[in-house]
């Protein structure tokens, strides 16, 4: 018989787990849906010295004490760090950890770091500055989506989350994961819900970049499933995640294989584009066109998050060394840039880093510095925001491809700053030309259309180019003569745009 540790998120206790307990001890096995110190609602979270430690040592108490021989760890939101600590400390005990919709903290770090809206983050480090031992409150009904997509939640479980939620230990949150290592060699699946913006194509994409950081997920011993639901599937629905830990606990689940070929960002640019000169400064790189006195530019922004330790960095993409050097062969100074949107958290620090390099290619005499155009790509499409909402004179083009416009479930940008579906709306007759592609990821694709709605609705002077049998990524996917018209089309539009030559 296989016993499930059940551990709930932050806020939460046991009971959140109740559907799901059932359904486990109706298919024969034993499941124990665990309330830490704290969190049962009777004041134990006012008590001092409840941290992660606390909730660590609790599940090492209850390992010892469960007597079936295949013990499975899972762990939602914070449950994955008391999770992770104590596996690491009874990892003989334990056959598989299943993180239920979180990623995998490594030693050192705090709970905090999971948690994705950005101004949770920083109000539970203002309130540890004050009290080190004090508590978060409770989420409202309208502030649970900060913490993770409501998708697919009943109005009622969205009540009784609210209701029977309670305070959660500030240290539980701050004090940092220790772990010896042992854990690392256990099997793990990651259940990963599609409506709070993940999926196995992220986890696919993450391991393509190469850093080294996402090669483990690429491990025999690890697996996945998706739940097409939001952060909570205990609550949205309960019979599939029963099915998929029961899977999960027999070894079953989807494997990324390790990058053995080539990764599909690093594939050749779909076109034959005209060698020319490029200069490297600092984190810009210049591609020069063949003529003389200044000339319009085209400044490449890619998505992300891209790792630190990916290489190479984007500005050596294939695809937007195709689009500058394509830009260049046609008379206009092409721009790639490497900006520091490492993680969702740094979406202020790329924007920094794309106006700083906007100043340096302005200044450079071989640039027209009131006639540029910024061409956002993927991810790097909510960069894109603050050039719509207050458009300076030189902006003479705002290009999009296959972008995100609006953050997607579970990113935690709740500032409101990242949002060119907003945005827009300030953009007056702004050129915009964006290129839509045919299959989109579906939470990508909703944000598109709520631009174009908006867009519409404003009256922006948008152009959409679509390319109907077309992939995220499609100019080193998709080498056909519809992806290849496409390129060709909106880099024309956006020249035109610039009163560059297209010849």
């Amino acid at each position: 018989m296989t016993a499930f540790i059940l551990v709930a998120g932050a806020h939460t206790g046991g009971w959140v787990w109740r559907e799901v307990a059932a359904g486990l001890r109706d298919a024969g096995a034993r499941a124990y849906e665990v309330t830490l110190s704290g969190m049962d609602g009777g004041g134990g979270a006012e008590r001092p010295g409840v941290d992660l430690e606390t909730h660590i040592e609790e599940l090492v108490r209850l390992i010892d004490r469960v007597e079936e021989r295949d013990v499975v760890l899972v762990g939602h939101c914070y449950g994955i760090h008391p999770v992770r600590g104590a596996a690491d400390r009874r990892s003989e005990r334990i056959s598989r950890i299943v993180n239920v919709d979180v990623g995998i903290p490594e030693d050192g770090d705090p709970a905090l770091k999971l948690v994705p809206d950005q101004t949770d983050r920083e109000r539970v480090l203002s309130l540890a500055q004050k009290d080190s031992a004090g508590t978060l409150s409770a989420p409202s009904v309208e502030e649970w989506q900060r913490w993770g997509s409501v998708a697919g939640l009943p109005a009622e479980a969205l009540a009784r989350l609210t209701e029977q939620a309670v305070p959660q230990p500030l240290p539980t949150l701050t004090q940092p994961l220790r772990l010896s290592g042992a854990v690392a060699a256990l099997p793990t699946t990651g259940v990963l819900c599609t409506a709070n913006g993940s999926s196995i194509a992220v986890v696919e994409t993450m391991v393509a970049l190469g850093d080294p950081a996402f090669q483990a997920l690429a491990d025999p011993g690890v697996t996945f499933f998706e739940l097409d639901t939001g952060h909570w599937p205990m609550l949205s629905a309960p019979r599939e995640l029963v099915d998929v830990l029961l899977r999960a606990a027999a070894g079953k689940g989807h494997r990324v294989a390790a990058v053995r070929q080539q990764p599909t960002h690093l594939r050749p640019f779909l076109m034959d584009v005209e060698e020319r000169p490029r200069e490297r400064t600092g984190r810009v790189d210049l591609h020069l066109p063949d003529a003389d006195g200044p000339r319009p530019a085209v400044v490449l922004v890619h998505g992300g998050p891209v790792p630190a330790g990916a290489r190479p960095t984007p500005r050596d993409w294939p695809a937007f060394v195709g689009y500058a050097q394509y830009a260049a062969s046609l008379g206009a100074v092409g721009v790639t840039v490497d900006h520091r949107l490492h993680e969702l958290t740094a979406y202020g620090r790329a924007a920094d880093d794309i106006a700083e390099a906007i100043e340096l290619v302005r200044a450079d005499p071989r640039v027209d510095g009131d006639r540029v155009a910024l061409w956002f790509l993927s991810a790097g499409g909510l960069l894109a925001a603050d050039w719509l909402a207050a458009p300076p004179s030189w902006l003479r083009c705002v290009a999009a491809s296959y972008p995100i416009l609006a953050p997607l479930p579970g990113w935690g940008l709740a500032d409101g700053r990242f949002r060119p579906v907003a945005a827009v709306r300030g953009a007056g007759r702004l050129p915009i030309v964006l290129t839509r592609v045919g299959l989109e990821r579906p939470e990508i694709a909703v944000t598109v259309e709520e631009f174009v709605s908006a867009a519409a609705d404003c009256g922006a002077a948008i152009e959409v180019i679509d390319v109907p049998l077309g992939h995220h990524g499609f100019e080193t996917i998709d080498p056909t003569d519809e992806s290849r018209d496409a390129v060709r089309r909106a880099m024309r539009s956006v020249l035109g745009h610039l009163g560059a030559g297209t010849d």
